[in-house]
């Protein structure tokens, strides 16, 4: 079954491509697909050694929200490794860096409208830097945990789609 792409049409919005395709399906019916096509990016679950794990309370204009996450970011880099852009992320984010990395594979948040993929890491033997945040960001940093964490997750107060997927994989892959 094969889906054939008879034209398709790129535009580029800030750090945003909006590409419409239009598509034969296999049934011969034609129909147009708008998605996002967005730079991959890496999520890092930080754990402290007294087993706390760094969390971001950070502003959101998309939702005028502030929001529970953790630390993530674009790979700015095409064929940048992610792990040198969850090591970038974390040090930036949180001001610390890390001795140990577990990498907890990758996700797709919304392929129904985004090609972005967002590679999960987990960190440990943190070691305190000096936080790099970009002039737009505004976030405050919180040592909370497992079970505040899972607490905040469980009350839907922790909404951050690539967190959550970093807790669960690493909750899957230490259980």
């Amino acid at each position: 079954m094969v889906w054939k792409i008879s034209s398709s049409m790129k535009k580029k919005v800030d750090r945003f491509g909006i590409t419409t395709d239009e598509v034969i399906l296999p049934n011969g019916e034609a129909k147009t697909f708008s998605y996002l096509e967005f730079a991959k990016g890496v999520c890092i679950l930080p754990i402290t050694e007294d087993h706390k794990i760094l969390c971001l309370k950070q502003y959101r204009h998309s939702i005028k929200s502030w929001e529970w996450e953790l630390p993530a970011g674009m790979i700015d880099t095409d064929g940048a490794p992610p792990m040198e852009t969850a090591k970038k992320e974390l040090e930036e984010e949180t001001g610390y860096t890390a001795e140990q990395w577990l990498e907890l594979g990758s996700f797709y948040p919304s392929p129904g409208s985004t090609s972005e993929e967002i590679f999960l890491f987990a960190a440990a033997g943190l070691t305190a830097s000096v936080q790099k945040l970009e002039s737009s960001e505004q976030i405050e940093l919180h040592k909370i945990s497992m079970e505040e964490l899972k607490a905040l997750v469980k009350n839907g107060e922790f909404k951050h789609g690539a967190g959550l997927a970093a807790i669960l994989r690493y909750k899957f892959i230490t259980d």
